[in-house]
């Protein structure tokens, strides 16, 4: 049995890279996206391997069940959340509708689908998903100066370095892989449909983070970020995560009394 791959947002991006690298190594596919054309488009591209094209709208609670439905009941080999959303503004400018897009999408849609896909992974004894995220999850300590500000987007790529990590744990010794993919600029579509020209600025390839991607998995990392050259400062942080994490006890700490 071919091996079997599902991509959201796979009309564009990362996502399209994804699928075109992952159709190259033979496998069948599961594309959605929002864009039916683009999935057509892709799938008759590609006779080579099986494609099923399946419009659905992540934002959406229909959107993510019809998705979700997919994962828990086709044998995947690879789920790859790469669906997203950027609307980047304050929070208090940040319109309610969009906000809930947002989280929906980069959200609640990664973790249901995640959700639905682990038991049958795991019951096969091997799978891989991949969450993608972005630099922009380390953010947060940045000052007032870093611009645009993203509390919402932020915060949401956040959730995934945290919902990565603990999963992975959970699954050790299971055969399935955890990965939060966490690039720096892309050159994509993704900031021109928030109004951003980033053309003057250096930027990966979508190809080369997921050739990262797939290296990452075979080094064993959980966190992959194509664009950090020391992974050591990665080391660093998490170390630093743990250290804060265990260094906590019962008394109030001093600094509060």
């Amino acid at each position: 049995m071919n091996q079997l791959a599902l991509v959201t947002g796979a009309t564009s991006g990362i996502g399209r890279a994804f699928a075109e690298r992952l159709a190259a190594d033979g496998y069948d596919l599961i594309v959605t996206g929002r864009r039916e054309d683009r999935l057509a488009e892709f799938a008759a591209a590609h006779p080579e391997v099986k494609v099923r094209t399946v419009a659905a709208d992540l934002s959406t609670d229909d959107g993510v069940a019809t998705v979700a439905a997919l994962c828990a009941a086709e044998p995947l080999t690879m789920l790859v959340n790469n669906a997203g959303v950027a609307h980047y503004m304050p929070l208090a400018q940040l319109p309610a509708d969009k906000a809930a897009e947002l989280v929906h999408v980069k959200v609640a849609a990664p973790t249901m689908l995640t959700r639905a896909a682990v038991a049958g992974m795991q019951e096969r004894g091997a799978g891989r998903i991949v969450n993608v995220a972005g630099m922009i999850a380390f953010s947060g300590p940045a000052d007032s100066s870093v611009m645009p500000r993203r509390a919402v987007y932020a915060g949401s790529l956040a959730y995934l370095v945290a919902l990565s990590q603990t999963l992975s744990a959970e699954l050790e010794g299971t055969g399935v892989g955890v990965q939060v993919l966490c690039p720096g600029v892309v050159a994509t579509e993704f900031h021109e449909r928030q109004g951003l020209d980033l053309s003057a600025v250096p930027r990966m390839s979508a190809a080369d983070v997921v050739t990262a991607s797939l290296r990452g998995f075979e080094l064993g990392e959980v966190v992959t970020a194509p664009g950090v050259e020391d992974a050591g400062l990665l080391d660093a942080v998490f170390r630093a995560d743990l250290a804060a994490f265990g260094g906590q006890g019962p008394e109030l700490a001093s600094r509060y009394r």
